[in-house]
């Protein structure tokens, strides 16, 4: 083996990056575990690598006593001083071991060591590698299926896209190459795991910043992202630079920008919004194209109440509720929306049914509840019937009638 094993060892290190000493520090040690494993634990030897004629040298150490017991660890006096004449009691003695086959154990044990070693720096680099690219795009070839999702291979290793972060409906197939987010970097026993996704929000601002030089440069700041992948979503920009339109930049020339992105997202619909401190003017922002004529700002319940123009209702809402799904998303608030018509009725429910049933000494969970959803309820209903319902004296249903009456004109003239 000599030289070549050495010249392994050099060529090995250089190429991989492994460090040398180390290498043969682990070396040195497998050749020791070798040789006991096969002469027993009782054996105390010492492995060197002679870098002078590239072999592996191996000592056995004995004691020198009187009488030996165990012959692996201990040497006779008499015997001890054929070799040195100088030796006394207890001293230590090493002998070079002289072993058959001492040449293929080292062969076997430095093939095993350098294959381990080369595949264990190769995956903690590739580790350290990829852990460091979390958040970047990468792209590779689709492999094949996995139980989790598909392989993708990256070219150093390989990627797993989970199912749930593939965009629903888009059909990997082998051979293609596709493009994702790196999200994760776990550490495996068959190696580093890679985790990929298309479907994170994450991926869509990478998208931008891949596509829009004012996004990567930090001219145009993403504020936020929202999505139902595959279908629509939002983005947020903000930019401190007044002659930047960060909508404009996002979008390109004749929309080129903006539609290589919806192209790799296969179709998918994407507003842009620009960004605002004051809540209202973001909410507005996000909830278009809808045209907003009230906003309610509730902080303690971190909820905002919409009003829209009865035909805006459906654009404010959108399809299956996704326009106000993501602008709620988008702006982590709740959202309530209302038309016009529908919040006019429900506020003259709160003044009027509120102060009657003040009259009343009920709730207006009991009126509601009784069928009397609105002043007009009540006053078209006979005392029979509000007394039924509600369990009043003739003289509340009095005071009732007295109350509807005075609150009614106040109600119409605030509707108007």
């Amino acid at each position: 083996m000599n030289l070549e094993l050495k010249k392994a060892i050099d060529q090995i290190s250089k190429d991989k990056g492994i460090d040398r000493a180390q290498l043969i520090t682990t070396l040195e040690d497998a050749v020791r575990t070798s040789v006991e494993r096969r002469y027993g634990d009782d054996l105390d030897v010492e492995v060197r690598f002679n870098e002078d004629t590239g072999e592996i040298d191996i000592y056995q150490f004995k004691i020198v006593v009187e009488e030996v017991e165990n012959e692996l660890t201990q040497i006779t006096l008499a015997e001890a001083r054929e070799h040195d004449p100088s030796v006394g009691l207890d001293d230590e003695m090493g002998f070079r071991m002289k072993i058959d086959d001492l040449g293929r154990i080292a062969a076997q044990s430095a093939k095993q060591v350098i294959i381990q070693r080369m595949r264990d720096a190769e995956q903690e680099q590739i580790y350290n590698e990829y852990k460091d690219r979390i958040g970047e795009i990468v792209s590779g070839i689709t492999q094949r299926r996995d139980k989790g999702g598909w392989i993708i291979n990256l070219g150093r290793t390989e990627a797993l896209l989970p199912k749930d972060e593939q965009i629903p409906k888009e059909h990997n197939k082998r051979g293609e190459r596709t493009q994702a987010l790196i999200i994760d970097v776990k550490k495996d026993g068959r190696g580093p795991q890679v985790i990929i996704s298309r479907a994170h929000r994450d991926y869509l601002a990478a998208l931008f910043r891949l596509e829009v030089p004012e996004v990567d440069d930090g001219t145009v700041q993403i504020m936020g992202v929202a999505r139902d992948p595959g279908s629509r979503a939002k983005v947020a920009v903000l930019t401190r630079d007044r002659d930047v339109d960060p909508v404009g930049a996002c979008v390109g020339v004749r929309g080129s920008r903006i539609q290589n992105i919806v192209q790799e997202l296969h179709g998918e619909r994407i507003d842009i919004v620009v960004w605002n401190q004051d809540i209202t003017v973001y909410a507005k922002n996000a909830l278009a194209p809808a045209v907003i004529t009230k906003i309610v700002v509730d902080e303690a319940e971190n909820l905002l109440e919409v009003t829209v123009p009865d035909e805006q209702l459906t654009n404010a809402i959108g399809r299956k509720g996704q326009n106000v799904k993501l602008a709620a998303k988008l702006l982590g608030w709740k959202i309530d929306i209302f038309s016009e018509t529908r919040y006019k009725e429900a506020n003259g429910i709160g003044r009027g049914l509120e102060q009657i049933a003040s009259v009343a000494e009920i709730s207006v969970e009991q009126l509601i509840k009784a069928g009397f959803q609105n002043l007009d309820d009540l006053r078209n209903a006979s005392d029979e019937e509000i007394s039924e319902k509600l369990s009043l004296t003739q003289n509340r249903i009095a005071e009732l009638r007295s109350a509807i009456s005075f609150l009614t004109p106040v109600i119409e003239g605030n509707e108007e």
